[in-house]
C-alpha cells in the first residue's frame, strides 16, 4: 500500500493566495511559440532575467540558472542581465519564492513537450527528482509551523514579487518581439 502524504497545506494556501497572479503569468506566456527558435529564445531570455534574481535572492539546492544559459547559448543568445531581486530579508518571503520557483519547475516539464524538434531543453526538463516535490511541501509546511505569525503573509508577497518579475520579463520580452 503506498503512503499518503499530508504535505502541502502552505503549498495549497500559496496556490489560493496568488491564483489570479498564475493565472496572469501563464496567460502572458501563453503568447511564445515554443516551437520556433526566435520565440522560444525570447521565452527563455525572459526565464533567464527572471531565474538570475530569484535563485540569487534564495540559493535553491538545485539551481537551473546554469542549464539555462547552456539552451540560450545553443540558440545563440548571451545571458541577460536579471532582474532586480525582491525583498526576501524575512523568512516567509524566501519560502515564498522558492514555492513559485518550484512550481515552475513543475510547468517546465509540462511545457518541455511543446518545444520544438532540434532545440535544447535541459531547463524545462530539469523536473523534480523521485519524492523531492514532497519534501518541498513538507519543509514549506515546517518553515510555516516554526516561522509565527505573519509567516504565511510574507511568503504570500514573496511568491507574489515572483510572480510579477516572470510577468514583468515576459512582457517585456513579448514586447521587444513586436518592435
Amino acid at each position: 500500500m503506498k503512503a499518503v502524504s499530508n504535505a502541502g497545506h502552505v503549498r495549497m494556501a500559496l496556490r489560493d493566495a496568488t491564483m489570479d497572479d498564475h493565472r496572469r503569468v501563464d496567460s502572458i506566456y501563453t503568447g511564445f511559440s515554443l516551437g520556433t527558435p526566435r520565440s522560444y529564445a525570447a521565452f527563455l531570455t525572459a526565464h533567464a532575467r527572471v531565474l538570475g534574481a530569484l535563485e540569487a535572492a534564495v540559493a535553491p539546492d538545485r539551481p537551473r540558472q546554469p542549464l539555462l544559459a547552456d539552451d540560450l547559448a545553443a540558440l545563440g543568445v548571451a545571458m541577460p542581465d536579471p532582474l532586480a531581486q525582491p525583498d526576501v530579508r524575512r523568512d516567509g518571503a524566501r519560502w515564498g519564492v522558492r514555492y513559485a520557483l518550484e512550481g515552475s519547475r513543475l510547468g517546465g516539464a509540462m511545457l518541455a513537450r511543446q518545444v520544438g524538434e532540434g532545440l535544447p531543453r535541459a531547463y524545462l526538463t530539469a523536473a523534480h527528482g523521485k519524492g523531492e516535490w514532497i519534501a518541498f511541501q513538507r519543509a514549506l509546511d515546517s518553515a510555516a509551523a516554526e516561522g509565527g505569525e505573519g509567516w504565511l503573509e510574507d511568503a504570500v508577497q514573496g511568491a507574489r514579487a515572483a510572480f510579477a518579475l516572470f510577468a514583468q520579463a515576459g512582457e517585456a520580452e513579448q514586447a521587444a518581439a513586436r518592435a
